[in-house]
């Protein structure tokens, strides 16, 4: 330990696993869980709403929303999510992980409610207000990924912390379940009430009336777990690292930290005082030193989290096309409207049994074993193979005795993706960055993700369309297909495994040796020794400090 490291902040690091690290992971984990829910249930609903609001008399397929309502209807959330990470992020720092967190929550609540009321009957009405509301729910939604990342990093011991901050991502996967399970219940007890005969053959009786209260159903569900969180977060005391090296209130952190760890902690003023008039940690994000110490750490976070929400989000939103396009789910003509939903649903939610919630509880266990760079490195390295073995051949996939074998190969990618990439961009930012900058690095970090879960979503929406005019859907122009579109993942996917190599490693040391926040001038001259003389051999970019307990005289 530093000589400057706050005694309170040593008992944090060296702190056993307790039941208020549990209570927090579930806490912040919830938030997770509603989150992914809200991001990914609109996926099982949109061909819903095209049947519902755009149907088309006389049409030999069903309606389907056209290209700029689908465009909007499925990226207006991740375009709120990308703002809330910025602006949540920056006020996460400035006022406090805490007095934020209770805000992004109500707001998740409200909007997920909202979203399912779209008042009006016109379509315009509807697609308007649906899209109103899930921009603002995104923009609350975005506030909950640096908050939570900061506030688990900031709470949890150093030998378990990837775990713990892993945990609470992958409480994601249980959302893109439930969210699959609630629209097959839900779509499987309106089709056994109120049936209704397949599109062929009755083009309108196809869709029931009834049928508009399955997406609004769905929708609406969503407002439960984060409702039922929220006392649990306002009870949280704020984490001890903000409280000392940003509020820097060393009273205030030694009473909070006592109740939470359940010791005697003593109260260090004198020591705070001396940290904070040094003023080479407390430089600020669009400083010269930051970018010395932390430019190219921020843009590896900021890009593999970019170029893994190209395909991770391509490949969610739009997994109906894909199994639509292998024969897995029938043509849309050949079912009735809640039928469509029940089987895209059932189909979801064999992906996330099967390959989502497997590769995040993967990275759980053994992130702290064998570190975040090698999972990142590798997930990436696996996905780029996968989705290779799934383009390369793809016309021997797309017969009908190969479906099963490319449903397989399909959910690898999704385990190689949550046990790699999609888990570790979320938890490296929460590590690597001072306190006082950590939430708005992460926050900024995430929404680069989000960019390009947005051009994922978009692109991948008009790439996909066939080759063949006669074969696209309505509105849309001819894409790339499938196939080439497949092999442009791939392309990513190896593209983020070489800027991987930007992104330090931060296994089993201290936020505030990683960051180099507790590191005095003389540490610091040993550790630039250290560096040059290791440099040559380090298999990724140095972090600012090393262990302190080899500096130590």
């Amino acid at each position: 330990m530093s000589r400057d490291q706050l005694h309170v902040l040593s008992a944090l690091d060296a702190a056993k696993t307790q039941w208020y690290h549990f209570t927090a992971i579930v806490v912040a984990g919830m938030g997770f869980f509603t989150d992914a829910y809200d991001l990914f249930c609109i996926s099982l609903v949109t061909k819903l709403l095209g049947r519902i609001y755009y149907h088309v008399d006389g049409a030999p397929k069903p309606g389907t929303l056209p290209p700029n309502i689908s465009a909007a209807v499925n990226s207006v959330a991740l375009c709120g999510t990308l703002l809330g990470q910025l602006f949540f992020g920056w006020l996460g720092d400035k006022l406090g992980r805490k007095r934020v967190y209770g805000m992004t929550l109500m707001l998740m609540v409200i909007c997920s409610i909202a979203s399912g009321l779209s008042f009006g009957k016109d379509p315009k009405s509807v697609i308007t207000t649906l899209c109103f509301f899930r921009f603002w729910l995104g923009f609350g939604i975005g506030g909950d990924y640096p908050l939570s990342a900061t506030i688990m990093s900031e709470y949890a011991n150093k030998k378990t912390r990837g775990a713990f901050i892993a945990a609470v991502f992958a409480m994601q996967g249980f959302g893109i379940l439930a969210g699959g399970l609630v629209a097959t219940v839900v779509s499987f007890a309106f089709k056994t009430v109120f049936k209704a005969s397949p599109y062929s053959i009755d083009p309108l009786g196809s869709t029931v009336p009834q049928a508009d209260y399955v997406w609004r159903i769905i929708l609406m569900v969503g407002a439960l777990p984060a409702a039922l969180t929220y006392y649990w977060r306002s009870k949280m005391p704020e984490t001890a690292r903000y409280t000392a090296l940003v509020a820097k209130d060393a009273k205030q952190v030694a009473e909070d930290m006592s109740k939470v760890l359940q010791v005697e902690i003593v109260v260090e003023q004198e020591k705070l005082e001396r940290l904070s008039q040094d003023k080479k940690r407390s430089f600020g994000l669009f400083s010269k030193e930051f970018v010395m110490r932390h430019g190219l750490h921020l843009l590896g976070t900021a890009t593999t989290w970019f170029l893994v929400d190209v395909a991770y989000y391509s490949q969610n939103l739009f997994q109906k096309d894909i199994f639509s396009a292998i024969g897995w789910i029938s043509p849309a003509q050949s079912m009735n409207a809640l039928e469509e939903v029940y089987r895209i649903a059932r189909a979801q939610l064999l992906i996330a049994l099967c390959g989502t919630i497997p590769g995040y509880w993967f990275t759980v266990f053994f992130i702290d074993y064998i570190g975040r760079f090698v999972i990142q490195l590798m997930g990436f390295a696996f996905m780029t193979i996968f989705m290779f073995a799934l383009a390369i051949p793809y016309d021997h996939w797309i017969k009908k005795e190969n479906n099963i074998g490319f449903v397989v190969m399909y959910a690898f990618t999704f385990f190689f993706a949550n046990f790699g990439p999609n888990s570790t961009t979320f938890v490296v930012p929460a590590e690597i960055f001072p306190a006082r900058l950590r939430s708005t690095c992460h926050g900024i970090s995430a929404a680069v993700g989000k960019a390009g879960a947005i051009v994922g979503a978009l692109g991948f929406l008009y790439a996909a369309q066939s080759q063949d005019r006669t074969k696209t859907d309505a509105g849309y122009p001819p894409g790339i297909g499938v196939k080439y579109s497949l092999i442009m993942l791939g392309v990513i996917n190896f593209v983020g495994a070489l800027f991987t190599l930007l992104v330090p490693e931060s296994k089993g040391r201290s936020l505030e040796e990683i960051s180099g926040e507790t590191c005095g001038d003389d540490e610091k001259e040993a550790v630039e020794t250290q560096r040059v003389q290791t440099d040559s051999s380090s298999r990724t970019l140095p972090l600012p400090a090393v262990e302190t307990k080899d500096l130590q005289t």
